[in-house]
């Protein structure tokens, strides 16, 4: 099998701009003769349909090119779906002043995105309602963070 850090090199490469950033990048066998390659784009200002699109034609080009895949592949470039865990640094930063719930070994805290440093972030909140309630700050190593996912609300 592929080594996935090959992939992602090329998919960096593929990149429109120093603004993307490369989230994830998964390679499983699919059915038949298929594998299927998928690809986790993000940006700092978020990223479109269109640059999901300009960078898969980019991206099967140099797959294509580099000839690294011994069988047909199946390519999905996409960015992280609502559902989808914070992953790295820089998906942090992008959503300072969101609210996350986080999961860490044996204990998970929702609260407002505060700051991120390069060791890990700050999240606060309050516990208790109205006169009885008490404002909370964490900081949070990135070690210890099994998963952070943005809480969206529709209000």
């Amino acid at each position: 099998m592929v080594p996935v850090e090959e992939i992602r090199r090329l998919a960096e490469s593929s990149l429109e701009d120093d603004t993307q950033f490369i989230v994830d990048v998964k390679l499983s066998a699919g059915k038949g003769r298929s594998s299927r390659v998928l690809v986790i784009v993000d940006g700092d200002n978020g990223v479109s349909i269109e640059s999901c699109a300009a960078i898969s034609r980019k991206l099967s080009k140099a797959l294509d090119d580099a000839d690294i895949l011994d069988e047909q592949y199946v390519l999905e470039v996409s960015s992280p779906g609502l559902d989808q865990p914070l992953k790295g640094e820089r998906q942090y930063r992008k959503n300072v002043g969101r609210r996350l719930r986080v999961t860490t070994e044996g204990r998970t805290d929702e609260g407002l995105l505060e700051r991120v440093t390069p060791e890990g972030i700050t999240l606060s909140g309050s516990t208790g309602k109205g006169k009885k309630a008490e404002a909370w700050s964490r900081e949070i190593p990135f070690s210890e963070i099994r998963k952070a996912i943005v809480l969206v609300s529709f209000k």
